[in-house]
């Protein structure tokens, strides 16, 4: 279903490790809204309910909420550095546009309202 590099697992396995929380998900799903119509959700979770998928991955477990499944299949996770900052990365095969900024995207199976940029 997802694919998360290991770039992006040491990123993710450092946060989780800095909250000092047990029992922290990391939550990937879609949510409404941007240019495009849907945008990324990507955030640390300690509830699991019974909509959610839950994967173990590189040492932690993920989260998707099954309505976001069509939308993130074949999804892969990776985190880039950049000078001294860095951030994660998302290649979607499901996008068929994005917007200009890249913070949002629209698939084929989309039926929501875009809003403006």
């Amino acid at each position: 279903m997802i694919e998360i590099s290991e770039n992006a697992s040491e990123q993710i396995l450092e946060m989780l490790h800095s909250l000092e929380l047990e029992h922290m998900y990391l939550r990937v799903g879609v949510v409404d809204g941007g240019c495009s119509g849907l945008s990324y959700d990507l955030r640390f979770d300690d509830q699991q309910t019974a909509e959610d998928i839950s994967v173990s991955m590189n040492g932690f477990q993920v989260l998707v909420e099954s309505g976001s499944v069509p939308f993130l299949e074949g999804l892969k996770i990776d985190y880039q550095r950049q000078g001294m900052t860095g951030g994660f990365t998302m290649d979607n095969p499901n996008v068929k546009a994005s917007c200009g900024c890249g913070a949002s995207f629209r698939t084929a199976t989309y039926r929501g309202t875009a809003k403006k940029c």
